[in-house]
C-alpha cells in the first residue's frame, strides 16, 4: 500500500481525498497551510489574540464539518475565507448586537460620495487601517473579501448570505463610508 504525501497535493485534491474517507493527516496539511491567515483575519476583527485563536479553531472545526459541501466552484482558500469572515461577523453580531441594516440606518451617510475624488488617492495604509476600524464589521469584511482576497461578488454574496445586488450595494456603501470618514478625519487635519 502506497502512502499518500498530502503536502504535494493541491487543496482541492486534499478535500477530494478527505471526502473519499481520507485520514486526519490530510486535514492537518490544510490546517498548517491556512492557520496563520485565518488567525490573522479573525484577529483583524476582534483585536484580541486569545479570542482570535478561539475563533480560528472554531473556523477550522466548521470547515472540517462542512467539507462535504465544498463544490470546487471557487478555490478552497476562498471558501475557507468565506467561512472565516462569516464566523467573525456572526460572532460580533451576537456579542455587540450589530444588525447591519439597523446600524446602517443609524450611521447614514449624509450625501452621495464621489469615489473618484483625487484627495483620497494619497490615503496611507495606516490611515486606512484606522478608518477600517470605524466601519461595521460586515462592511469591513466586504471590503477585505473584495480587495484583499479578490473574491467574486457571487462568492461574497454566498458567504454573507445576501443577494448579489445587495452585495454590490453594500460594497458601494462601504467604499463611500470609508471615503467619507477618511475625508472627515484626515482632510480636516491637514
Amino acid at each position: 500500500m502506497t502512502r499518500i504525501n498530502y503536502h504535494e497535493l493541491s487543496d482541492e485534491e486534499i478535500v477530494a481525498k478527505l471526502a473519499a474517507g481520507g485520514h486526519s493527516e490530510a486535514f492537518e496539511v490544510l490546517y498548517k497551510r491556512y492557520h496563520s491567515k485565518v488567525l490573522g483575519k479573525c484577529h483583524s476583527f476582534v483585536k484580541n489574540r486569545e479570542l482570535a485563536e478561539e475563533l480560528a479553531e472554531d473556523v477550522f472545526s466548521k470547515t472540517y464539518e462542512k467539507l462535504g459541501s465544498f463544490k470546487s466552484k471557487s478555490a478552497f482558500s476562498s471558501w475557507l475565507y468565506s467561512i472565516t469572515y462569516n464566523h467573525c461577523i456572526d460572532f460580533l453580531r451576537l456579542k455587540k448586537k450589530l444588525h447591519y441594516p439597523q446600524w446602517n440606518s443609524e450611521n447614514e451617510l449624509p450625501d452621495i460620495i464621489d469615489e473618484s475624488d483625487e484627495s483620497i488617492s494619497e490615503i496611507t495604509y495606516e490611515n486606512l487601517l484606522e478608518i477600517m476600524e470605524m466601519i461595521h464589521p460586515e462592511e469591513k469584511a466586504l471590503l477585505l473579501m473584495k480587495y484583499q482576497d479578490d473574491l467574486s461578488i457571487k462568492t461574497i454574496s454566498e458567504a454573507l448570505r445576501i443577494t448579489e445586488n445587495a452585495t454590490k450595494m453594500r460594497l458601494k456603501r462601504a467604499r463611500s463610508r470609508v471615503i467619507y470618514l477618511y475625508k472627515n478625519k484626515f482632510d480636516d487635519a491637514q
